[in-house]
């Protein structure tokens, strides 16, 4: 898709591309704790099918968050509305899923990035520049909720992470600085968007990880994919053999970068917007 329609694509386009890199994200096979076409991963409760019906159950959050942009300008009133927009997602997702939280993470990614989209920005810099802007505002309704703290939340506090609020509040730095030049590298998308996983893997601080296997998980699957990598990466067989060892740690150990996932479909979905770009990294 030719960066020149990041602006003025229709809300329902915006949309599209988000769900699409949902699917996309769900379908990449083979993923280290992630359900993909071999099974759940790390994962009893989740289904490839699961995935996809949860990602269609969002659509229509995407393509509100992109319409609220184009009608509001920056600000709390906007902030606010996104915020109404992405509770009604959550319980539109936990619906599809029977109460499985399958994208609530991908959900404030996306939802931000389809606000950004939706606004006009153009390119990869202004869009994760507006979304970034739009994380940091703080909504009005949230202080007023009365809501058992996520498995995220928990782990940001207890191990000071920044997680996946934090990550939007910076310009989404480990998509610019790791996942965009991974996918970037490779011409084959598969193996492209392995190893742009890989890449965010590596580097992250997941609290999908340190919520499953606290600090010590965390090191030892970030340790396992840098080895990966360090081998030359899927293309070699010691890059297999080191690959083949990071996806047993993480099923036997039940270890889910669920949060790496999420942010290869905020990868995947920037990249469909503007192809080939190259924003400067900041972390």
């Amino acid at each position: 898709m030719p960066a020149t329609l990041t602006t003025g694509l229709a809300a329902r386009e915006i949309a599209d591309i988000a769900v699409a890199a949902l699917h996309d994200e769900a379908d990449l096979t083979p993923k280290p704790g992630l359900v993909d076409r071999r099974g759940g991963g790390a994962h009893d409760d989740m289904t490839r099918d699961m995935l996809h019906a949860s990602a269609d159950a969002l659509h229509h959050a995407f393509a509100e968050c992109a319409s609220a942009a184009y009608e509001v300008a920056i600000g709390t009133p906007l902030r606010a509305r996104i915020g109404v927009i992405g509770r009604a997602g959550e319980r539109a997702m936990l619906i599809a899923t029977g109460g499985v939280n399958t994208h609530r993470g991908a959900l404030w990614a996306l939802g931000l990035l389809s606000a950004a989209a939706g606004s006009g920005a153009v390119g990869t810099e202004e869009t994760v520049t507006f979304a970034a802007r739009l994380a940091r505002l703080d909504d009005p309704a949230q202080r007023e909720l009365t809501r058992t703290p996520s498995p995220g939340a928990r782990a940001r506090r207890r191990y000071r992470a920044r997680g996946a609020p934090g990550q939007a509040q910076a310009g989404f730095p480990h998509v610019l600085c790791h996942a965009l030049p991974a996918l970037r590298a490779y011409p084959e998308p598969v193996s492209a968007r392995l190893h742009a996983l890989l890449a965010l893997m590596a580097h992250l601080d997941d609290t999908c990880l340190l919520n499953r296997g606290g600090a010590d998980g965390l090191a030892a699957v970030q340790t396992a994919a840098r080895a990966v990598l360090t081998a030359g990466g899927l293309h070699t067989a010691e890059g297999r053999r080191c690959f083949a060892r990071l996806d047993r740690l993480c099923t036997t150990r039940r270890l889910s970068p669920g949060g790496a996932g999420d942010l290869l479909a905020a990868a995947l979905f920037l990249e469909s917007l503007d192809p080939g770009s190259a924003p400067p990294c900041r972390l």
